[in-house]
């Protein structure tokens, strides 16, 4: 599902509700976790999963075509792990 797909989806469930009022939600929303994490917070979404941030430290890898070493700088990666209710939906038979 893409974002446009997300906001057509919520805008015809909500008819009471105009699509651009539905596309600034979720806009918002997005822009909302995606702060919180540049910030280094912990985004949790109770039966969903929680979204946080991951640090990598600066390493020395080797580029696998000329087996060259390269120097791989540190950095932060967004993490998702996936809440209990979620799983358990995903895993109903």
């Amino acid at each position: 599902m893409t974002k446009s797909e997300l906001i057509q989806r919520l805008a015809d469930m909500n008819p009471h509700l105009y699509l651009r009022d539905v596309e600034k939600i979720v806009e918002t929303v997005f822009n909302e976790i995606s702060n919180a994490l540049a910030r280094g917070d912990r985004v949790e979404l109770r039966g969903f999963g929680a979204f946080s941030v991951k640090h990598r430290d600066a390493r020395v890898g080797r580029n696998p075509r000329t087996g060259e070493t390269v120097n791989v700088e540190a950095k932060r990666l967004p993490f998702f792990k996936t809440g209990k209710a979620l799983r358990e939906k995903l895993n109903e038979n």
